[in-house]
């Protein structure tokens, strides 16, 4: 029957899903009668079920959300006579929040099934898992076999035997230039550099390219936020390149397969150390070389100790003194193009609040930040208005702001983007005066309603209290006319002027 499931595969990321469909789908066309299925999210659902109702399917593969979804809605699935059931990355399927959408997607399968949970990092989560939705669950563990014991990936090495792994620690400030050395010394490979928000990579992926010495390089972005066919085309482009650079989160750590990738740099250091481990493990695959290195900032450096004792061990690799100071030409970007400008502080931020969220919070102390070298390694004009900076007063020693320049006169390159952006200056300025003339008119209303309860007060007095002011009121006047009358006297002032200020010319 073509819409029999025999089985399911459930990774947590679509370009891992659209991998395993494609490595699935030579096998699977040998097959009569075998139809398999790719359902992960960025399309249209109804586009999905209208493929599945057309051509059938015998083998689900896609993310838990979209699989869950497809279960929900298409009823006439049956999953009577399903044989095995696959969690790929189960660990990452669990952190990501996926747990409901799994345990969805469990309840709807028969009980007599083969199952199997396959990751590189075995969690408390997948333990608990495995003994929670599995019967008789055997471990299967495949290591990599060191090349003698005297070497140094001893046999609790968590890392390829021919991976050569480093860090280099630097200044805040002097990292963007010792990336773009490294970059131009293997212009001629292979790389992936790691940062830790989307936001960052869409900045470094836009600074990055407009630095001379980095013009012959291919760079590619690619990041969760980006549309589901430009992650495709980006992660298509640079499979097939010889040699490029792929900036990315941990999105493109885990799982996918990349042929011939020769360096992998850590510039942003992953909030779970687990993820080490992933990133690293894009290269030296299958028994092939392959080198990483890791940013750290002075204040990072005991992580070193934290990795080498959970078996990764990394040699020191030295700043390289030949690195030209990019800073500047960073800089001159953003005075030209607001785009820059713009992105830079939104990277900034993001990177200042996803380091917060470091699970090794002890080695990655985030009031620990010299927020002025920071803001000056990204190249920023000014520093950010955050309330981290304000409240804790984090340093800002090693930021020199950009003086001679009004911020609000840098123009996007994008003419459309500048034109919106005038409307909006406009808009808000319109909104501004609007609201400044309601303002007045409640003040005014505000003196109106004053002098209206002053009257009323007045009218509120009794007689006598009336009297009594009235009477004050006229030996005031009688006090001010003597004195007028003394000074018409002593000759201070004329007659005529006598008469205007005690109103004697009104008769």
């Amino acid at each position: 029957m073509k819409l029999q499931v025999m089985g399911v595969i459930i990774s947590p990321t679509r370009e891992l899903s659209t991998q395993i469909y494609n490595v699935a789908l030579p096998f699977v066309s040998t097959l009569a009668n075998v139809n398999s299925v790719l359902l992960v999210g960025g399309r249209e659902v109804k586009s999905d079920m209208n493929t599945i109702e057309e051509g059938g399917c015998n083998l689900l593969i896609g993310t838990p959300g979209r699989l869950s979804d497809i279960m929900e809605r298409m009823e006439i699935l049956d999953f009577r006579n399903l044989e095995i059931l696959i969690l790929d990355e189960a660990d990452r399927l669990l952190e990501m929040g996926f747990q409901k959408q799994v345990n969805s997607i469990i309840s709807r399968l028969p009980k007599q099934r083969r199952t199997g949970l396959f990751s590189a990092t075995q969690t408390e989560g997948v333990e608990e898992l495995a003994k929670a939705g599995l019967r008789n669950p055997v471990r299967v563990e495949v290591r990599a076999e060191s090349k003698s014991e005297s070497s140094q990936h001893s046999t609790n090495s968590k890392v390829p035997s021919g991976l050569h792994l480093e860090y280099l620690v630097c200044e805040a400030d002097k990292k963007s230039s010792q990336l773009v050395d490294l970059l131009v010394e293997n212009q001629k490979k292979k790389l992936i550099v790691y940062f830790m928000t989307c936001a960052s990579v869409d900045y470094w992926g836009l600074v990055l390219s407009k630095i001379p010495a980095l013009k012959s390089i291919s760079l590619i972005p690619i990041h969760g936020d980006m549309k589901q066919n430009a992650r495709e085309k980006a992660l298509a482009s640079f499979t097939e390149a010889s040699s490029a650079v792929l900036l990315c989160t941990d999105v493109a750590a885990r799982g996918l397969d990349i042929p011939g990738i020769d360096y992998v740099v850590q510039y942003d250091p992953p909030q779970d150390p687990n993820m080490f481990n992933h990133r690293v493990g894009r290269t030296a695959r299958l028994g092939k070389e392959g080198r990483a290195i890791v940013f750290l900032l002075p204040e990072e450096e005991d992580y070193v100790e934290f990795m080498c004792r959970r078996g990764v061990a990394c040699q020191e690799k030295q700043c390289s003194e030949e690195a030209s100071d990019v800073i500047p030409i960073i800089r001159s970007q953003a005075m030209k193009d607001r785009a820059v400008l713009e992105k830079g502080l939104k990277a900034f931020v993001s990177f200042v609040r996803g380091y917060k969220e470091h699970l090794c919070s002890y080695i990655f102390r985030w009031k620990s930040l010299e927020i002025g070298k920071l803001a000056m390694g990204y190249g920023l004009l000014y520093l950010p208005s955050m309330s981290e900076v304000k409240q804790h007063r984090l340093s800002s020693e090693g930021f020199t702001p950009v003086t001679d320049i009004k911020f609000e006169d840098i123009k996007f390159k994008d003419k459309f983007r500048e034109k919106q952006r005038k409307q909006n200056m406009q808009a808000r300025k319109e909104k501004r005066e609007q609201e400044k003339k309601e303002k007045g008119k409640k003040n005014s209303k505000k003196a109106v309603a004053a002098a209206a309860a002053t009257d009323s007060n007045k009218r509120k007095l009794t007689g006598k209290q009336r009297q009594t002011i009235q009477t004050a009121e006229d030996e005031e006047e009688m006090a001010r006319d003597y004195r007028l009358l003394k000074k018409l006297k002593k000759g201070s002032i004329k007659e005529d002027d006598f008469a205007k200020l005690t109103g004697a010319d009104d008769f």
